[in-house]
């Protein structure tokens, strides 16, 4: 098993929104960084834990946590005309952008970017490093470790 931060934009998707859905799962849409989309597609398993993050907000941080569901597919917002997440480039038979299906596993106190970086066992973690913007980055099993005593 890997572990995972995976960033959201709280206008767009967020913990409360996911945690409110039928099956409390949705599809992780609007990657287009191909660095995070090759770790969905060649890395991310069925059962991979990730924090889910609020990101590009007052208080970015640690809200929760999911759980990959479904491996890598298209992502079907890459084929919407007038979407903001449409490629004119993309084509249902050699589609540029995927997505992964994450659900709920459970809504934690908010551990803020600030209290992230106030922690030495976590100054290697790549959401820290300077000029990180990944919506998705790995997570080392001590970091996750780590992080995990502090969510409630």
């Amino acid at each position: 098993m890997r572990y995972w931060l995976m960033k959201s934009e709280p206008s767009d998707v967020s913990i409360d929104d996911l945690a409110n859905l039928p099956k409390q799962t949705i599809d992780w849409y609007g990657v287009r960084n191909y660095q995070a989309r090759n770790f969905m597609r060649d890395l991310m398993k069925v059962g991979d834990l990730a924090f889910f993050y609020h990101s590009n907000c007052d208080v970015p941080g640690i809200a929760g946590v999911v759980k990959v569901t479904k491996l890598a597919y298209p992502d079907r917002f890459q084929f919407q005309k007038g979407h903001k997440y449409f490629d004119p480039k993309s084509t249902p038979e050699n589609p540029r952008w995927l997505n992964v299906d994450v659900t709920l596993v459970k809504k934690t106190n908010l551990l803020s970017l600030k209290e992230l970086r106030e922690f030495k066992a976590l100054e290697n973690m790549r959401i820290l490093q300077k000029g990180n913007r990944l919506s998705i980055t790995p997570v080392t099993e001590d970091e996750w470790k780590f992080i995990e005593k502090y969510l409630k």
